[in-house]
């Protein structure tokens, strides 16, 4: 699965590569449409965000202009951003404090994580400061168990086995198809061209894999794939801070993390931390 994601996003940063190279300039500002003199234009960005530098020989300056924008503005392309890399943590009927059921599932927190980022996004803007984006991306929760058991496949229930194995690393994750709809709002520019950002909405994602990802001295790595009873949709809200390229996450996801487990009801997830790309 990793393999297949890497390939995909290789394949996409080449094809998005190649359709900016090729793509014509649909839409003319008015400083486009003056005499310009001798030199060249760069365009950095995507989208409605894109900034015009004209380079030109003959003077000792370089200028600046924005195309002119006219609202509402809709975009649709492929991007690489929001990559999200944080700790995850589990909460049992409100609690920080697994439940007895579930001390199995006891975790070091310092090595249980989520990560995850976007790969495509289309999106309205409607003002310079609001835009509502729908993304899609990938979403991975890995749980660093703490105590050497082994999570069974193909079981009717979320079931374990106590092993006599000292594991080096016993690792129970879960990989997501994640689509949030965010809430974009954001500041003006300042001195350094850089603006705050406030991005909230609700969160949802199609479970695509869990795995058992164990290393012992008497089996060396040993990866077993099941669904092991996450849930098959999820659903939460998430909220990103920022400034510039750089920010803070958190997620909630509403419903549990297990289904058609009993022993595991109201056991969900929450995730934090650091966010790169707005």
């Amino acid at each position: 699965m990793k393999r297949l994601i890497f390939t995909t996003i290789i394949a996409i940063a080449f094809t998005s590569a190649f359709a900016q190279s090729s793509k014509p300039d649909s839409i003319k500002s008015k400083a486009d449409s003056a005499k310009m003199h001798k030199g060249a234009r760069i365009k950095l960005g995507y989208g409605d965000d894109a900034t015009q530098i004209n380079i030109n020989k003959d003077r000792k300056d370089d200028t600046t202009t924005h195309s002119s924008r006219i609202y509402p503005k809709f975009s649709l392309g492929i991007t690489l951003s929001r990559l999200d890399l944080g700790l995850a943590t589990l909460i049992d009927k409100g609690s920080f404090t697994l439940s007895p059921q579930n001390q199995f599932l006891r975790y070091r927190s310092w090595k249980t994580s989520n990560a995850g980022f976007d790969v495509l996004q289309m999106g309205v803007r409607f003002s310079d400061a609001f835009k509502i984006y729908l993304s899609g991306g990938f979403d991975w929760t890995n749980i660093r168990l703490r105590d050497n058991i082994t999570i069974l496949p193909n079981e009717p229930v979320l079931t374990y086995k106590q092993d006599n194995i000292d594991f080096s690393k016993n690792r129970f994750s879960s990989s997501y198809l994640r689509i949030p709809l965010s809430f974009d709002f954001r500041s003006k520019k300042d001195s350094k061209g850089n603006r705050f950002h406030f991005v909230i909405g609700p969160d949802g994602g199609f479970l695509l894999d869990g795995m058992v990802k164990q290393i012992s001295t008497e089996f060396g790595k040993q990866k077993i794939d099941d669904t092991y009873h996450f849930a098959t949709f999820r659903y939460g809200g998430f909220f990103r801070v920022g400034y510039g390229d750089f920010g803070i996450f958190a997620k909630y996801y509403v419903n549990d993390m297990f289904e058609n487990s009993p022993e595991q009801d109201e056991l969900k997830n929450f995730s934090f931390g650091f966010t790169l790309g707005f």
